[in-house]
């Protein structure tokens, strides 16, 4: 007798029949579960890219009316960037380098000193990707960063836009966060991303002088070029976020390719 018919011949309330229905169901779903995650990846993956490239544009103000994400993208070329000498790197496929990752591989990182972590991020990965948004003549006129950092619950992950002087802010938005609804949230406020637009990074000497501060100076005040006001009721929110535009614009961040951006904006890093 096939064991097939010995086990369709065991009494239904047996235990051993029991044990083997729920471990043939168990298998078959798994590998059901497995299949479909293989399967949905590269959608999964697409998607993710696509989200991306809509937040960027959002970000930079390239959105388009009756045009698509891909359409309104064709004006921007995505670079891998050396974050230490300021340099793009050949050989990497802006589209699938993945930061995030790369910031956990110990081959693909740089393990960052107590004073130079200042955004709270404990590494950084040694490659970033930029975004070159050009015009119909190919001249560079504006420039995305990413750009994340520790706020009070959680990292957020986001963009600054720059205009082509690599200093004026066109302008700022995170796509992920954990922070508070209605007070560290509220950096998702359109009225607060506003304030951020024509601020200036620099200074005349070149030192990160863009700050999030309480009682920001007042239009007309030489200093409110460089200051914007903190969130109300959010101020290790708002911390955060001036502590990783610092680092992000400093020297262990996008300081050695905004150098050699401004000598070469065409080409941007060698």
């Amino acid at each position: 007798m096939s064991l097939v018919r010995q086990f369709l011949d065991m009494p239904n309330d047996s235990k051993q029949k029991t044990f083997i229905v729920a471990l043939l169901l168990c298998l078959v779903c798994s590998v059901a579960v497995s299949a479909a995650a293989v399967a949905l990846k590269p959608v999964q993956e697409a998607n993710k890219l696509l989200d991306k490239k809509r937040n960027i544009l959002q970000i930079a103000g390239l959105e388009q009316p009756g045009k698509s994400v891909e359409e309104a993208f064709q004006q921007v070329e995505a670079k891998v960037v050396d974050l230490q000498t300021g340099d793009y790197v050949a050989g990497v496929n802006a589209d699938t380098f993945d930061a995030r990752a790369a910031s956990v591989d110990p081959k693909q990182n740089v393990v960052l000193t107590k004073e130079q972590d200042i955004a709270s991020i404990k590494r950084r990965a040694k490659y970033a990707t930029v975004y070159l948004v050009k015009d119909a003549q190919g001249k560079v006129e504006k420039l995305i960063l990413p750009i994340h950092g520790y706020g009070l619950w959680s990292t957020l992950y986001g963009f600054l836009a720059l205009k082509a002087d690599a200093n004026t802010v066109v302008g700022m938005g995170f796509y992920e966060h954990a922070e508070t609804p209605g007070l560290g949230g509220e950096v998702d406020n359109p009225a607060w991303k506003d304030l951020w637009k024509d601020k200036q990074v620099f200074n005349a000497n070149g030192e990160v002088a863009l700050r999030v501060m309480k009682g920001a100076a007042p239009a007309g005040d030489p200093k409110a070029v460089h200051e914007i006001d903190a969130l109300s009721g959010a101020t290790l929110t708002s911390r955060g976020v001036d502590n990783l535009v610092h680092f992000w614009m400093g020297e262990n961040g996008f300081a050695p390719y905004l150098q050699k951006f401004r000598t070469n904006p065409q080409g941007g890093g060698v």
